[in-house]
């Protein structure tokens, strides 16, 4: 059953049963499992099921971060969050795209759409951010991921050999399987195959990162083999070249000296392709096809499409791409979609978000590296390898289900390591905290070489420390 958008209520019991059990967790869980109840719910449930209030859109996962909301006001949460300069900017891209979009249509549909976004940007990156304080939470994050990936991994799995979906029952997803050239393509509670394997393969890294924790190796072993099967049984080419992007990059850990010249070398050797090849140097991209039938052509030839007409959108985006040629108003291109959306400034900021996460990680590897094990640095790294995941992904595909809660968990993430790794740095740990930081000579040094330190007069480090 597709998602229904025409402004009726579609919930049954089982998914009302379902997200009110969910609330109820969110509410009484302590802070560090208190984003358990969320990942389950983006796991387990399907889009398709929603209430309208007021004309306003709200599916489940809406609902739910209401509820986190509500509970982070009512315990004074949000006292222990301490914004920087990527929360400002976080907001700055969402009202620019918000202002833009609602410019161009000029008309209350646009409003209230955008105000959905709005809260679900703002709604679920704040409320990550709020309760992800340090390291720990960052590791407690990649157990619940290899816990509930498997049951996931085990219901596509039984939807590729029977071709039928358990999560139909939810609503939003058709209850038997899509097949392309004769493969079926499984999609689980996601809203098309290949978000199913993109959520998969972006969590890789993360798994891997697991992995190389000596007492989580069977869990890991096990969740890494589940991300594999549904990445697999999406039968999507994008995701799996998502998912060994991730991988690749996971294992540059041991090579990230030479990350500057080979992000240098690679931009050259694409520019280099471009002047040899006949086609633009996007067209790489219409000969990937791992699993047969792969509409690469149609994202290459979006992506030509959205460089000549540039004039048409870099202002405040376009109503619609098919203007461009007939088969190019589904826009399958996370970079362009902001474009279109938002104008070439919505799109400019929505990349510098990515540039400065990625900075991010490189900055607090170097602080974890100096005070922490290799393990403790590994997952700092497995959140760059996961984003690059992304990165890459979003060349075939915009993530217009419940993809997008995976994708603000992972900002959220990166960003609260970096401050508590910045505020750890300039303040003094708690007495008997476990895993001792580096000596006062070695902080000092590290200050030196990074003096931005994100921190407030009425701080307290104390309850952002790492540990082990």
């Amino acid at each position: 059953m597709p998602v229904v958008t025409d402004g009726t209520n579609f919930i049954n019991s089982i998914g009302l049963g379902f997200t009110l059990a969910m609330c109820l967790l969110i509410v009484i869980l302590p802070r560090r499992y208190a984003l358990l109840p969320i990942i389950i719910l983006t796991c387990y449930m399907t889009m398709g099921e929603r209430i309208m209030v007021v004309g306003l859109n709200f599916t489940m996962i809406r609902i739910l971060t209401l509820v986190g909301w509500i509970r982070i006001l009512c315990r004074g949460e949000l006292r222990r969050l301490r914004l920087v300069l990527f929360d400002y900017l976080m907001l700055f891209w969402v009202v620019s795209g918000s202002i833009a979009y609602v410019l161009l249509w000029q008309t209350t549909q646009a409003v209230i759409y955008r105000l959905g976004g709005a809260y679900d940007a703002i709604g679920l990156y704040f409320l990550f951010r709020c309760l992800i304080r340090d390291l720990e939470d960052i590791k407690r994050i990649s157990r619940m991921l290899a816990v509930l990936i498997v049951p996931l991994a085990a219901a596509m799995i039984s939807e590729k050999m029977t071709g039928r979906n358990v999560f139909a029952v939810f609503g939003g997803v058709m209850e038997f399987t899509r097949m392309r050239d004769g493969v079926l393509r499984c999609q689980g509670p996601f809203a098309h195959p290949i978000l199913a394997g993109s959520f998969a393969a972006t969590n890789v890294p993360l798994l891997l990162a697991l992995w190389r924790t000596p007492q989580k190796k069977l869990l890991a072993s096990i969740a890494l083999i589940a991300a594999f099967s549904i990445t697999i049984a999406a039968a999507s080419t994008g995701p799996l070249l998502a998912c060994v992007a991730g991988i690749t990059g996971f294992m540059m850990f041991s090579k990230r000296r030479w990350l500057r010249p080979i992000r240098w070398g690679t931009v050259l050797a694409l520019v280099m392709l471009h002047i040899v090849m006949k086609a633009p140097v996007w067209f790489l991209i219409a000969r990937a096809d791992v699993f047969g039938g792969s509409t690469g052509w149609h994202r290459a030839v979006l992506i030509d499409e959205a460089i000549r007409h540039f004039g048409d959108w870099w202002l405040l985006g376009i109503k619609d791409t098919g203007v461009w040629s007939r088969q190019l108003s589904d826009v399958t291109n996370e970079y362009i979609w902001q474009g279109v959306q938002g104008g070439l400034f919505t799109m400019l900021l929505f990349v510098l978000l990515i540039v400065l996460s990625f900075r991010s990680v490189g900055r607090v590897t170097t602080i974890v590296k100096r005070a922490h094990s290799i393990s403790d640095c590994l997952y700092v790294w497995g959140l760059g390898s996961a984003l690059f995941a992304h990165v890459l992904n979003y060349l075939s595909i915009t993530y217009f289900d419940q993809n997008f809660v995976n994708w603000f968990l992972l900002l959220a993430m990166i960003t609260s390591a970096r401050v508590a790794a910045l505020s750890h740095r300039a303040g003094k740990p708690q007495s008997g905290a476990v895993g001792c930081p580096a000596s006062e000579s070695a902080l000092r040094g590290s200050l030196q070489e990074c003096p931005e330190v994100v921190c407030t007069s009425d701080y307290i480090p104390e309850t952002m420390y790492f540990r082990s």
